[in-house]
């Protein structure tokens, strides 16, 4: 089990580091392929939940294509590959980092009431839960409106893109 938890830190690290060079690269192109290092991370996450099927999906839809559509989409717009020191800085880090240690702290004291000191046992129960046909099934049967909602979400955000890349 010690195994688990290595790895786990270690994905975790280098999660933390990369979501990092997400805020602060200051090249777009370079800030998409801190975001690829930090989706990668949370499939491996759900690969050590025994979620696999969420993994692929994770590596598939997130890495496959979201972050392609956002390369493409900075491409397309001809977005600034770099900036000019202190060209994105602005008055509001410390309202910025205000804003985020609140929503630490929610997230926190969310855990902390879900979880609190229990120990999660991965048991053949637990398991089956995260098997391709139990997802699909609770997916198609129970979420099939949510999931339809953001598929039209995503089509409206794909169909939006190419309107403002299309502008000129």
């Amino acid at each position: 089990m010690w195994e688990r938890d290595i790895a786990f830190w270690v994905i975790a690290l280098a999660m933390a580091a990369a979501s990092l060079g997400v805020v602060r690269s200051r090249n777009v192109v370079h800030a998409a392929l801190f975001l690829v290092v930090v989706l990668a991370g949370a499939a491996a996450m759900y690969i050590l939940l025994v979620a696999e099927f969420v993994a692929w999906v994770q590596v598939l839809i997130y890495i496959g294509a979201v972050v392609i559509l956002f390369l493409f989409g900075i491409m397309l717009t001809r977005a600034p590959m770099g900036a000019e020191e202190g060209q994105l800085d602005n008055d509001q880090r410390w309202a910025a980092g205000v804003v985020a240690l609140f929503v630490l702290g929610v997230l926190v004291a969310l855990l902390v009431d879900a979880f609190g000191g229990k120990e999660i046992v991965f048991n053949d129960a637990l398991v089956q839960r995260g098997r391709t046909a139990a997802v699909s099934d609770s997916l198609f049967r129970d979420f099939l409106v949510p999931f339809e909602v953001v598929s039209m979400l995503l089509l409206a955000a794909l169909v939006g893109a190419v309107v403002l890349a299309r502008r000129d």
